[in-house]
């Protein structure tokens, strides 16, 4: 994959045809080294996020080394990493990918949320004596932009049955849920987390580990959430009032947080109607949550000449295929000059940007390059700013 400094320089060499996805590995492997180094437990990425061969390869590096799966895809594209752990952490799994998971790639983590789900894992798993279940409970979205609540998830008043059941079974045993996609207040996990406590005392089943999901947020110009050590810091204070604080592990699964800065994509303006773009990606691409989800991704144009930064002005954009619904109501703000023939970089959209566009009307597929330049937004630019002052007054 060709290497340039940054999409400017991309475009003084190429003016492509299609979109093309930049990616920025080392903007996860900072992500990934910085949740390593402040979530109190065990970080496993959430591999739905995105699946980039170099976005995966920077994560590893940066040591990560579990992983949360949902499918077996996901499984065999991560069971090659030196001494990946993987999470089965789809509540609802077909008996055949029990059986592969366990037999074929050596998972032992599965979780389930109903009688009938752990039924499955214990048949074709052949009544093994070696599994670390996780039972996912529900758990309200009030704090977060995508709520996640209601496909998946025990009630407190099934959960306990479940727990003392899978207790008879399960070698370690864990709770887990997940506070929703993109959760900007701190105070969701520690609600969750305290909520997890009770129903722990009031099952009276002793567990090793819980899982408090993913749903840490990144930065997005219509949501800048407080800095990341809060959450943290919501979290280690949960944690320690839970009753099995000395005996239980802690876990996560970021992906939004680890990858959302590590890729970006840059289209092209094929007409302009007033303050509305047409450009080659859009709802059935990568910009999915910007139609569907309300997402504002960061917009720049990237310069090729010396026209006016200034003024600006709040675009719409549509995408390219002939549906009505794919339109991104944005606003967008960009240059005021911007024409057709102009290439514009959208941030931020490496997570779920590529793994759920798809060829609909043809469209869907994009050139690549890896860009060496900062994101356009960032939850951890400062941090490591912060941390390199910190190091140097140390040596000082």
């Amino acid at each position: 994959m060709d290497v340039f400094t940054s999409a400017a320089e991309f475009l003084r060499h190429r003016r492509p045809e299609r979109p093309v996805l930049a990616l920025r590995p080392h903007a996860a492997r900072r992500a990934a080294s910085w949740f390593l180094a402040n979530f109190p437990g065990r970080v496993l990425y959430a591999a739905k996020a995105n699946d980039a061969a170099p976005i995966i390869d920077a994560l590893a590096e940066a040591g990560i080394r579990a992983f949360d799966v949902a499918s077996m895809v996901e499984i065999e594209r991560l069971a090659g990493i030196r001494d990946a752990e993987l999470f089965f952490m789809n509540p609802v799994k077909s008996r055949e990918a029990i059986i592969r998971a366990y037999r074929e790639f050596g998972v032992r983590c599965f979780a389930f949320d109903s009688d009938e789900e752990l039924d499955k894992i214990v048949a074709e798993t052949g009544g093994a004596k070696d599994l670390t279940l996780y039972l996912r409970v529900a758990c309200p979205n009030t704090h977060s932009l995508i709520p996640l609540e209601g496909k998946f998830g025990a009630s407190s008043e099934e959960a306990p049955a479940l727990l003392l059941r899978a207790r008879q079974i399960a070698r370690r045993l864990g709770l887990t849920f997940h506070v929703g996609s993109q959760a900007v207040v701190p105070a969701a996990f520690g609600e969750a987390i305290r909520q997890i406590g009770q129903l722990i005392v009031a099952s009276g089943v002793i567990v090793d580990a819980i899982d408090i999901g993913g749903g840490f947020p990144s930065r997005y110009p219509h949501s800048d959430p407080p800095e990341l050590q809060s959450f943290m810091d919501e979290v280690t204070r949960a944690a320690e009032e839970l009753a099995v604080k000395h005996s239980c592990e802690l876990l996560c699964e970021p992906g939004r947080a680890l990858v959302a800065e590590a890729e970006s994509v840059i289209v092209r303006v094929d007409a302009r109607r007033g303050d509305a773009l047409y450009i080659n990606d859009g709802a059935f691409g990568t910009l999915f949550d910007a139609a569907y989800s309300g997402f504002r991704f960061p917009a720049r144009l990237i310069a090729t000449s010396r026209r006016k930064a200034k003024p600006v002005t709040e675009f719409a954009f549509y995408g390219p295929t002939c549906d009505s619904s794919d339109y991104l109501p944005g606003p967008f703000v960009l240059p005021a000059c911007v024409r057709e023939g102009d290439y514009i970089e959208i941030g931020q959209i490496g997570a779920y940007g590529r793994v759920l566009a798809n060829r609909f009307n043809g469209f869907g597929e994009y050139d690549e390059v890896m860009l060496r330049d900062e994101p356009m937004l960032s939850m951890y630019a400062d941090a490591e700013e912060e941390a390199a002052v910190t190091l140097k007054t140390a040596r000082a």
